[in-house]
């Protein structure tokens, strides 16, 4: 597995270049999802140990902390809009795509400035890069399906001819 002990200093999120500041946020908010749902430390401890990581300065620290702190504090509300979508038990699902949905659920839910097939896709790339081998695929079917009922307005804009 990807994600390791979160007390080591030297972590990092992922080794691939490129990733923009809320990308990374991302990784480092599904790092603290995942130690909280293993572990169920409080989120301002959790965040004080991500502060430290190695790479942490590049992530948006704004978006992290509304990803983490948010999802946290609005854990049933998400799990009550994500349940109905899997189809099994939120605790039966991998922790790390447990957290990915959340994290997803939470974007659609609170930050519409992001447009709902850039949270999926996130989502859809954070689930490849620390999920299981057909993960992916599982987290974009429910976060389209969230979309759908979320998202409605946007997902479907008339179109002008």
């Amino acid at each position: 597995m990807v994600l390791r002990n979160m007390s080591n200093k030297n972590l990092h999120a992922n080794i691939r270049k490129n990733r923009t500041p809320r990308h990374r946020a991302r990784e480092f908010a599904l790092q603290g999802l995942y130690q909280w749902l293993l572990n169920n430390e409080a989120s301002v401890t959790i965040s004080e140990n991500i502060r430290h990581a190695h790479g942490f300065y590049k992530a948006d620290s704004e978006h992290f902390n509304s990803i983490l702190h948010g999802a946290i504090n609005n854990v049933s509300m998400l799990r009550n809009a994500l349940e109905p979508l899997v189809d099994r038990r939120m605790s039966s699902l991998s922790p790390v795509e447990h957290a990915v949905l959340l994290i997803g659920a939470f974007e659609l839910s609170n930050h519409f400035e992001i447009p709902y097939c850039v949270v999926i896709n996130e989502a859809v790339e954070l689930a490849k890069s620390f999920g299981g081998t057909e993960g992916y695929k599982y987290v974009n079917g429910v976060l389209d399906k969230l979309a759908d009922k979320v998202r409605t307005d946007e997902i479907y804009v008339p179109k002008k001819y």
